[in-house]
This record gives C-alpha cells, structure tokens and sequence, in this order.
C-alpha cells in the first residue's frame, strides 16, 4: 500500500468516525458532550503524561474514549511493556474502538496488553492501579452525585503520584445558563463547584487549547505521594495557555 492510499484510506476513516460520532451525540447527548471528536492538538496535551514518564512501561486507563482520537495517539505514545485499559459505555463506539485496536498498525506485540471494556467505569473491577487516567468524559452533562463518584473512582484507581488528565469545553457553562431552565443551570453551577474543590486538592496544571473546535481547556490532578486523601493540599499551578 503507498503513502497516498494510505492517506486517502485515513482521511476516510476519519470521516466516518466524524459521522458516527455526530449521530451518537444526538442519541445520547447525556454521555456523549459533544458533536465532534477531540482534535490532535487537545489529544497531545491529553497524553503528555506518558511521555513524562518514557521510557518507562506503565498502566494506562482511558475512560470515554469515543470513537478514539484519544487512544490513536495513546497507542502511539504507549512504552512497550505498558498495559491500556479503554472503557467506553457506549456500544457503537466500544466496537469501533476493538476495531481500531485489532488494525493498528504496529500494535501486534502490545495487542494482549489493550483491551476495551464496554461499560461504565463505576463498573470496572480491577486489582490494578494506573500511572495515568486519561478521561474523556463530559462531566457538564452529568449530576453532582454522578462526577462526584466517577472521580473518587478515578482517585481510588490511580497509584499514589498517578495522574488524571480530563478537559471542558471554553464557555460552554455560560452558554448552557442562558439557554436552559433554572434548575439545569443550578446543575452546572454545582458542576463546577464540585470540580473546582477537586482542582484545589489534587490540580498541577491547566492549559488552554485555542485550536481545538471548541477550545478546550486540560486539567491535570496528582494523586498525593504520601495519603489517600488530602484536606487542602497542593495549590494550583499557574494557567498556562497553548
């Protein structure tokens, strides 16, 4: 296969998972927050603290990955040795993503170290601790109750000095509170609320990514070296834009 085969057969693939995804975010706007996958700059940033941490093999945990921006450059940045656990609830995007994994290219020997989990991440059992959580998912569509389960869950699963990297579209708090009702807009404010206590506690850095469509901006949480939970602990980073 020449290179411009192989581009034209990529260019297609991304087209129809641009489809896939646009029909699923209309089917289930509760879990799936928006209406096009992230783009490879928001992927990058998403990803870079398996990069901090090359050459070293590590336990890798996406959650809400999609139809799988994300997970292409996870599984091109992963060390050999590493494992990847994907979770996605799902259905569509769960095939697609053990589809994506099977053709990978240069994925033979790291095949039996990935694997996707179709269900939520409150469902997962595991003895497992991960280095890095990467989450994709839209924490805006959720309740407090909801988010403030998924990250407790996501800290219990992290090995102590582990981090999680999660985004949020620019603004669109804003928008959501002068185009809805009173009650969903209260929702959003306890949102935000509830993460920011959590951006207090464990937050080592937040960047802007002005070229992804929407912007977005990346969150980057520790869990602490020395204890499970910390009152108060380590102050945030000052706000870096890219």
């Amino acid at each position: 296969m020449n290179e411009s085969t192989t581009h034209i057969r990529a260019r297609t693939q991304r087209s129809t998972e641009g489809w896939t995804f646009l029909v699923e975010s209309i089917r289930n706007h509760r879990t799936v927050g928006s209406i096009a996958p992230s783009g490879t700059s928001l992927a990058k940033l998403l990803t870079d603290p398996l990069l901090e941490r090359a050459p070293r093999s590590a336990n890798v945990l996406e959650v809400g990955a999609g139809t799988g921006s994300v997970t292409r450059v996870l599984l091109s940045r992963i060390p050999r040795g590493s494992r990847l656990d994907i979770v996605e609830a799902n259905d569509q995007f769960a095939a697609h993503l053990r589809r994506l994994v099977r053709s990978h290219p240069n994925l033979l020997e790291k095949q039996e170290r990935v694997r996707v989990h179709n269900m939520f991440v409150e469902q997962l059992s595991t003895d497992r601790r991960y280095d890095v959580i990467v989450s994709g998912l839209p924490f805006s569509n959720l309740s407090p109750r909801q988010v403030e389960e998924i990250m407790d869950r996501y800290l219990d699963l992290l090995r102590p000095g582990g981090t999680l990297t999660y985004f949020s579209y620019c603004g669109s708090r804003w928008v959501r509170a002068f185009l809805t009702s009173r009650p969903e807009a209260r929702r959003q404010r306890e949102v935000k609320g509830l993460l920011n206590r959590y951006h207090q506690q464990y937050a080592i850095g937040c960047w802007t990514v002005w070229g992804n469509l929407p912007p977005a901006q990346v969150w980057q949480l520790r869990r602490p070296i020395d204890a499970v939970n910390v009152s108060g602990g380590s102050a945030v980073q000052p706000h870096l834009s890219r």
